[in-house]
């Protein structure tokens, strides 16, 4: 990028803080804008306020970009006042806004991006399992129970004990069972969850409580397995989950708002400066509120209702979509399940398992779906995401979107999503751009499932798994998220996941099907403007430019720069939402 152009756009930047302070020149010294609460300077300062790449990843020829030197900031300062951003320029343009009372953080050259946004979470979960026993890259059954026995030495007798984390797509063909768990641990109930929540694995004592026998009725879309005898194994799988999780005692309001706080404190540790909650709970929604009410939620909430619950959705239809007076929690989307997992081979395919002939998944109202209720949201005006991992179910999704946006003007224009989008088929994938549908995809998925995803789907379908690039070839509108706490939820880990689709050892080189890899800016931009969008809030978020709200993500290192194992390395230093700093390092 030429000098004459940075400096066109700096100029640009500071132009409205130009105007206000000859504006104040010109009336009085009384009439002056008031002064900023807050100036970050010496900084660098990416804005991302410049136009969208290419569907190809070729930088806007207005970005800060050139083919020579690469990427460069295009601001170095951004001043705040009541909570909003004011000036975006220079260290000079910033400082002459600066008032007595003024507080001004000297960045130290470090990197400044619009606040990110994870766009599909589970903080309820998140906020659980930080009690829980976590099983993340647990490689046997042993191990994990060798785990649970340690917690269960210091855990009274009688109390629940609950694990999440092993993985149910790599431990398929070897799924636990209750003998060992039982034996180690008699004396308290345990649940493990997996990974991505598809299936769960309990002792004798849970089964006990909650009431899983021999005569149990399966449910629709689930699995109980069960073994010679008929007796259940302790292993279920997608919608028999609920089974085990309806038997954990509610936490109460209190234990529930402080489980929320903490993880979306953790999460603003992590430089987030907001979520889109997929699939809430009522008493999940109800300390939402509370919160939101105290102006205590410490980042904005998009809350995404579970679709599960019918009574949930048929009150909030007849309320209507809402945002608090604060604007930290906005509800005006539903989530819906089509399908299930590939990892546990509930996700539905068009043609049978490459591992399991005349296995084709779980889907529709075999999984829950209930068409009625969710196209009744719709044309409340409720955005719907919709879990959907397989071809099938995407395909099926895509049928569901277009037959409800058809039939109902109302439900037209409100970004639904498909949240996943995992395996979808070519001729599927333009779909997605004609019917105005986000794919709201994990890029942690990608390089967590590589070890087996081909194996479910075989060498020509999995082109169109995790197919990133193809999509945005296609014109679709993405949005990036963690799937937390299934995956791990550091900006790091999600960046380095979409611009490299490499684990984090580097393998494999150059990536796992790495025609679909992301730029460093459209990695960037699926955790701030693409995250904007499919949560409404452009006009407020998004990019750098005066009169947004202060969101803001700090880092000590630079993801438009950066190689990915430094990008690894990286640190959180400063997370500012609403112009109120919610963690500093």
């Amino acid at each position: 990028m030429t000098a004459m152009l940075q400096f066109r756009r700096l100029r640009a930047r500071a132009l409205p803080a130009l105007f206000l302070a000859l504006a104040a020149a010109c009336s009085g010294e009384r009439s002056r804008a008031p002064a900023p609460d807050l100036i970050l300077r010496n900084g660098l300062v990416y804005s991302l306020a410049w136009p969208e790449p290419s569907t190809d990843g070729r930088p806007s020829a207005e970005a800060p970009y050139d083919a020579g030197s690469g990427w460069h900031h295009d601001a170095a300062a951004v001043a705040v006042r009541d909570g909003r951003i004011v000036f975006v320029g220079s260290d000079s343009g910033a400082l002459a806004l600066a008032g007595p009372d003024t507080r001004v953080i000297d960045l130290a050259g470090q990197i400044v991006l619009p606040g990110l946004v994870d766009a599909h979470t589970h903080i309820a979960e998140l906020g659980q399992s930080l009690d829980r026993v976590n099983l993340t890259g647990v490689a046997t059954e042993a191990e994990a129970v060798e785990r649970i026995v340690a917690r269960a030495a210091q855990t009274p007798k009688g109390e629940w004990i609950l694990g999440y984390g092993w993985d149910e797509g790599a431990w398929a063909n070897r799924y636990p069972d209750k003998r060992l768990l039982s034996a180690r641990v008699p004396d308290h109930p345990v649940i493990l969850r997996s990974l991505h929540g598809f299936a769960a694995w309990a002792n004798q004592r849970a089964l006990t409580l909650a009431r899983i026998t021999r005569t149990t009725p399966v449910p629709a879309g689930g699995e109980i397995r069960t073994d010679a005898s008929g007796e259940p194994t302790g292993l279920v799988l997608n919608r028999a989950v609920p089974l085990l999780d309806d038997a954990v005692p509610i936490p109460s309001p209190a234990q529930r708002d402080a489980q929320v706080l903490r993880a979306l404190h953790v999460m603003a540790a992590a430089g987030y400066t907001g979520v889109h909650e997929a699939g809430v709970a009522p008493d999940v929604m109800d300390s939402f509120e509370r919160l939101a009410a105290r102006d205590s939620l410490p980042l904005r909430v998009y809350a995404m209702l579970s679709a599960r619950d019918s009574a949930l959705i048929r009150r909030w239809i007849a309320r209507g979509p809402f945002t608090s007076a604060n604007g930290t929690l906005t509800v005006r989307a539903v989530k819906a399940y089509y399908d299930g997992a590939l990892g546990s081979r509930g996700a539905q395919l068009l043609a049978d398992y490459a591992d399991r002939p005349g296995h084709r998944g779980v889907s529709g109202g075999a999984y829950g779906f209930d068409q009625r209720l969710v196209a009744d949201a719709m044309s409340a005006g409720f955005q719907v995401g919709i879990h959907a991992i397989g071809d099938a179910g995407n395909r099926a999704t895509l049928d569901f979107i277009d037959s409800v946006t058809r039939a109902t003007p109302r439900a037209r224009g409100l970004r639904h999503r498909v949240e996943h989008a995992q395996v979808v088929s070519p001729p599927d994938i333009a779909r997605f751009a004609a019917l105005g549908v986000v794919a709201s995809v994990q890029p942690p998925h990608a390089v967590e499932d590589k070890g087996w995803a081909e194996t479910r789907v075989g060498a020509e379908r999995v082109g169109g798994a995790y197919a990133w690039r193809t999509l945005r070839r296609a014109g679709a509108a993405l949005v990036f998220s963690s799937d937390l706490p299934g995956s791990d939820w550091s900006p790091f880990y999600g960046l380095h996941s979409a611009i490299t689709r490499q684990d984090t050892s580097g393998a494999p080189a150059g990536g796992w099907y790495p025609a679909q890899r992301m730029t460093p800016e459209e990695a960037v931009r699926g955790y701030t403007v693409w995250s904007a969008n499919a949560g409404f809030d452009e006009r407020d978020a998004g990019t750098i430019a005066v009169g947004k709200r202060a969101d803001l993500t700090v880092l000590n290192v630079d993801p438009f720069r950066a190689d990915g194992a430094a990008l690894l390395r990286g640190a959180v230093v400063l997370t500012l939402s609403r112009g109120r700093v919610t963690f500093q390092r």
